[in-house]
């Protein structure tokens, strides 16, 4: 029972992973970038700890996810700032 719901839990966080990489005009703040990595981090370690592994695959592949939004969370924020000093 514990497995199906970390897979339903988990599965619900990748699908809204997607969705931000999906949405390719979506920028995520550094903080909600940084707090996903880390709590689908945990998420994976726990599930691994408990023999989970589609829990595991499935966090997994979210943080996979998170950080193609930080990727393109620091992109953002780059050409702001050469944005911001070509004005000056």
């Amino acid at each position: 029972m514990v497995n199906f719901l970390l897979s339903v839990t988990f599965a619900c966080g990748l699908v809204i992973a997607v969705a931000h990489v999906v949405n390719r005009r979506f920028v995520a703040p550094v903080y909600d970038v940084v707090a996903n990595v880390l709590a689908f981090g945990c998420a994976t370690a726990a599930s691994l700890l408990l023999d989970h592994w589609t829990p595991a695959a499935l966090s997994g592949f979210a943080i996979l996810c998170w950080l193609i939004l930080a990727r393109r969370t620091i992109g953002a924020l780059s050409t702001r700032e050469l944005e911001v000093s070509a004005r000056k």
